[in-house]
């Protein structure tokens, strides 16, 4: 007799493991047990690729656990996109245990947390660590670390230990700091250009988490004319250059739904900006710079686009 393939073996280990732990807590044919969430993927075709990377990467147990929990899971397709987008097979992402614990655990929140409780504009913060957020705008989506967006198909699949909400992309943690996400946007070369000459590189780098209003090239481009002096001019004025920009810099993870509307804020460099309803930023000097983009992750805080460098106290 042939024996049983390896994965085929732990699929049926783990399904006896979940029938049992029904028995366990009383399930029976009198008394219908809902099962956890371990169990739920397991009756469910479309979470098999869910269930195989769950045993890879010894997290069986964990999800087996009291919890509560909330589980974004992904569907086959979804897991089937992921390698094509990251260019791997399924048995290189599986075999990849640090990798894949990262990632199923940037899907879970350490809290029941139903479709109608989920909040809206606010960063979520996974078991992982790092965060994510829920949006409305054209149905539930959950914008991830790299600000790639994923539907969610269908929600509060009730689990014995929590709640699944169905999502049709695997959703990934954050890989770039803020520095380094402004290098990846063509717009904010010039920003990047005055962190370096301002040596505030590693700074941006640092823990944080840090919010940054980030002005984009055309708004330098308008600030140098407004101040009738060159870019390298600006760049070698190293005082005011690094005044200028910790003034754009507020300490914490702020997004948009959680910017103070009328209050001052305050900045790291130690004066304040106000911001209306309209999301239009107002700096010491009484001038306007709107918000034109928000909410754009990095692993250690979050950006806001402005169309316009704003500047402290002349």
């Amino acid at each position: 007799m042939n024996p049983m393939p390896k994965r085929q073996f732990l699929k049926w280990t783990l399904a006896a493991t979940a029938t049992t732990a029904l028995v366990a807590c009383g399930g029976g044919d009198d008394e219908p047990s809902t099962p956890d969430i371990v169990g739920v993927a397991l009756t469910n075709p479309q979470f098999s690729i869910l269930v195989e990377a769950v045993v890879a990467a010894g997290l069986v147990e964990t999800l087996k656990g009291p919890g509560p929990f909330t589980v974004f899971a992904p569907t086959n397709a979804a897991f089937a996109a992921l390698l094509t987008e990251l260019g791997v097979t399924k048995e290189a992402l599986l075999a990849n245990k640090a990798l894949l614990t990262a990632v199923l655990t940037y899907h879970v929140v350490g809290a029941r947390v139903p479709a109608a409780s989920v909040p809206v504009g606010k960063a979520i913060t996974s078991v992982q660590g790092a965060v994510s957020k829920i949006e409305t705008a054209g149905g539930l989506k959950i914008a991830d670390g790299r600000n790639r967006v994923a539907n969610i198909t269908a929600t509060d699949v009730a689990a014995s230990n929590g709640v699944i909400h169905v999502i049709d992309k695997v959703i990934l943690p954050a890989d770039k700091d803020i520095v380094a996400t402004a290098q990846s946007l063509s717009d904010f070369s010039i920003l990047v250009e005055a962190v370096v000459a301002a040596g505030l590189v590693s700074t941006l780098q640092g823990a944080g988490p840090f919010t940054v209003f980030a002005p984009t090239n055309a708004a330098f481009a308008a600030l140098l004319t407004e101040l009738g002096v060159s870019k390298d001019a600006l760049l070698a004025n190293k005082p005011l250059l690094t005044k200028v920009l910790t003034y754009h810099v507020v300490p914490g993870r702020v997004l948009k739904a959680d910017v103070p509307v009328g209050p001052a804020i305050a900045t790291v460099q130690g004066e304040t900006f106000t911001v209306n309803a309209s999301l239009k930023i107002t700096d010491r000097r009484g001038r306007q710079a709107g918000i034109a983009a928000t909410d754009v992750f990095a692993s250690n805080g979050v950006i806001h686009v402005i169309d316009k460098v704003i500047l402290p106290a002349a």
